[in-house]
């Protein structure tokens, strides 16, 4: 009798699979709704994935229907291969991201659909109008490299780390992380031509002081020295960075409280075969601050961001006037195999546009180039009115004319931190546009004639992800392949004693940038 009781067991356990194996095949394999009415309006959403231009290698874009219904529908199709079905009761969509992949592979280039049909109590089916995108011929690089921390009044509290996220897919992996550290920050990173082989870390530690990690190849090196905004000559050689003095302050009231200033500020450059760092006078000069350097595609000049010193010899912090601080764009010719530097000319003046000039980034072929515009300052981040521009440095040398447009993917809110996919095609930034406090990141497709396309959100697994998260993504940069060093082996380098020793050329011209002002409040110091 136990023994029959068993069998039985046994079998309605496998008729209850074989039925649930069955209503998931039937569900995920449903052919159509036949019977419905029709709306012309799209379905609303979440995240919005609609009128885009999205890389062929993309992660699914999986979205929330926000439609009232008891069951959702969802066909994803286009021009050529068999089309995507999902049937769920809940309004949560998830692709499959194998047939996801084979879709956007077979169909570079074209449009992509999205039929959504949603079943409502007394009306049965309803079918929106269709969404549309399009798959971009080109590919977006392979893996982004973000900063991911809560929003914080201080800089060393709370986690904060530098991940590495799959694009083609919704795998992220810690780079290096302030994980039982108390007391560590993680600056900027910067890669030289989107490799992820040659990478400069930043890394401020209470115990170990500010040091710079350099990943280069399977080798880590400490270097004994802060670097601050940093870009790799297209040659790999050498780095230029800057070196700041920037004290936080807060506003009594406002959507964001929080303000930095640029006290004192210098460029200097590493070179990587000799380990040296060099600076001169034309990129420090003791007059006027210097920051936010960028190459051009070939290597020919620096471009950089520079405004005088207003506030020389007051004791006043934050000095007076630090609100009508505008910085200009400038570049600087050099000669990379002499070692040479031009002098300096204005490429675009902040007394003509009437806004601080900051963040400028010029795309691998050496055509556009995107930077910031905020009111005042050198820190779009905290600045709300912070919008993207773009300029033609190929018709500005032919015309002699350095031309200008706001990009219409600037919002009400703060955009910034944006970099360029090796390719050109691509642009990855950070905003707020959504929350008004959370930077996430965006992906946004250039084309040949330089309009910058509707971005999307960088996706994640779960769409309600964003409405949940209360951490912030910055520094943004595309990279080729994922970096290979782990974790713990940086921080044992870190924490190790070996680190090349520099020394910083100060010069009359240079001002000594390790010199903090004197505030009166030791805790911004």
């Amino acid at each position: 009798m136990r023994k029959q009781a068993v069998i039985f067991s046994f079998v309605l356990f496998g008729i209850l699979l074989l039925s649930g194996v069955f209503v998931y095949a039937w569900r995920s394999r449903r052919a159509e709704i036949d019977k419905y009415n029709s709306i012309e309006r799209p379905p609303e959403i979440s995240p919005d994935y609609s009128s885009m231009v999205i890389p062929p290698n993309i992660a699914p874009l999986n979205f929330m229907v926000q439609e009232r219904g008891t069951s959702y529908f969802t066909k994803i199709y286009s021009a050529k291969g068999k089309p995507i079905k999902i049937s769920s009761r809940s309004p949560k969509i998830i692709i499959g991201k194998n047939a996801w992949h084979k879709l956007l592979e077979d169909n570079k280039g074209e449009k992509l659909y999205f039929d959504i049909f949603v079943k409502k109590d007394k009306e049965g089916w309803v079918r929106f109008g269709t969404i549309a995108n399009r798959i971009a011929g080109e590919e977006v690089d392979g893996f982004v490299v973000y900063r991911r921390m809560h929003p914080t009044h201080t800089m060393t509290r709370g986690p904060v780390g530098i991940y590495q996220r799959d694009l083609s897919s919704f795998d992220e992996r810690a780079v290096l992380d302030n994980h039982g550290y108390v007391g560590m920050c993680l600056n900027c990173h910067s890669f030289s031509a989107n490799r992820p082989d040659r990478v400069l870390m930043g890394v401020r530690s209470n115990t170990k002081g500010a040091k710079t990690l350099l990943l280069k190849g399977d080798e880590v090196i400490k270097i004994g020295a802060k670097f601050g905004y940093t870009a790799w000559h297209p040659s790999g050689n050498i780095a230029v960075y800057s070196i700041n003095n920037l004290p936080m302050f807060f506003h009594t009231a406002g959507e964001e409280v929080r303000d930095t200033i640029d006290l004192d500020s210098t460029l200097a450059y590493f070179v990587a075969g000799s380990r040296t760092i060099k600076t001169t006078p034309e990129i420090s000069r003791k007059d006027r601050l210097e920051t936010w350097p960028a190459w051009s595609g070939d290597g020919r000049y620096l471009y950089f961001c520079s405004t005088k010193i207003t506030w020389a010899g007051q004791e006043k912090f934050p000095p007076d006037g630090y609100d009508k601080v505008k910085y200009d764009l400038v570049r600087i010719s050099y000669d990379v195999e002499k070692d040479k530097w031009g002098q300096v000319e204005t490429v675009l003046s902040s007394k003509d546009t009437g806004f601080s000039i900051a963040m400028p980034r010029i795309s691998p072929d050496g055509r556009w180039l995107v930077f910031c515009m905020c009111k005042y300052g050198y820190f779009p981040p905290w600045e709300k009115n912070s919008d993207l521009y773009i300029m033609d440095l190929k018709s500005a040398e032919e015309s002699g004319r350095y031309e200008y447009r706001r990009l219409d993917i600037s919002s009400d809110h703060s955009e910034g931190w944006h970099s360029w996919s090796s390719n050109s095609r691509w642009i990855v930034f950070s905003s707020k546009k959504e929350q008004g406090s959370f930077t996430r990141c965006y992906i946004s497709y250039v084309d040949k004639m330089g309009s910058v396309h509707k971005p999307l959100v960088l996706p994640q697994k779960n769409p309600e992800f964003y409405d949940f998260c209360l951490e912030t993504f910055n520094t943004p940069e595309f990279v080729t392949g994922p970096i290979k060093a782990d974790a713990k082996g940086l921080m044992r380098v870190m924490n190790g004693d070996d680190e090349i020793s520099v020394t910083i050329p100060i010069t009359g011209a240079t001002p000594s940038a390790e010199t903090k002002p004197k505030t009166g409040q030791p805790w911004r110091e």
